[in-house]
């Protein structure tokens, strides 16, 4: 299968601390690849620079190379704003704006200068449509989204980043704000969307990679320990590090 993200030698610092080393990582297209391991270890360091949202914390320094379709988007020359429209994310805990829904799925259009709403309004439901929100939704487009249940905020988010059509979904540990049957929700919207992104998440959940992932990656103390086939870092580890880990010997 094609790589649709690949990073070669990753490292970065936050100051002296060296958080992420000599990451090798390849991501294919349109499936869900889940990075574990346990909490500090760099899972969701590895997820930003894949955006370069680490740009935004001051005393970072990068080094090695971060390929999207081939093109490393650490070169001086990416513009940000066009990498962080093909590689969306979504956060840990639901961030809907104080907006209302219409106007939050519609706020990255009109960043990148769509202000008609004529051409907003079909984007808008096709957005909802795909996180199964318009059904609930299409009568409150003009209420609050802070409203909204957080599944449905987290659903909404969803859909705030579906809208500029992304290629790659990076998805912080989506579920860990919610309660069992929303959590059981936002993974078949995974898998549904799966067909249409390529889509990294981090979790803490073992079991929710386990359920949606094709692809596993194990890191632990800023290292890539391993990865490959979600089945097979479950059953059949090759590292050590990663039995202990995944058997409940460790974090």
């Amino acid at each position: 299968m094609a790589k649709k993200i690949e990073t070669q030698g990753l490292d970065l610092y936050y100051g002296k601390f060296h958080a992420l080393s000599g990451v090798n990582l390849s991501i294919e297209s349109h499936v869900i690849t889940a990075i574990i391991g346990p909490s500090g270890c760099g899972k969701s360091t590895l997820l930003r620079s894949l955006n370069r949202m680490n740009d935004l914390v001051h005393g970072v320094r990068v080094a090695g190379r971060v390929l999207l379709d081939g093109v490393d988007i650490l070169a001086p020359s990416t513009n940000l704003s066009l990498l962080r429209r093909r590689v969306g994310m979504v956060f840990q805990r639901p961030n809907p704006f104080p907006l209302s829904v219409f106007d939050n799925v519609a706020y990255g259009l009109r960043v990148h200068g769509e202000m008609r709403r004529s051409h907003l309004l079909p984007v808008v439901e096709s957005s909802l449509q795909s996180t199964l929100l318009w059904d609930e939704l299409k009568d409150k487009l003009d209420s609050s989204a802070l409203e909204l249940s957080p599944e449905q905020q987290q659903r909404l988010c969803i859909s705030r980043v579906v809208a500029v059509k992304p290629e790659v979904l990076l998805m912080d540990e989506p579920c860990s704000a919610l309660d069992p049957i929303a959590t059981g929700r936002i993974e078949d919207l995974m898998r549904a969307l799966a067909g249409g992104y390529t889509i990294v998440i981090v979790t803490h959940n073992m079991q929710q990679a386990a359920r949606v992932a094709a692809q596993t990656a194990y890191m632990l103390l800023g290292e890539l320990v391993e990865v490959g086939p979600t089945a097979h870092i479950f059953e059949n580890p090759k590292d050590k590090r990663t039995e202990d880990y995944v058997s409940g010997l460790y974090g």
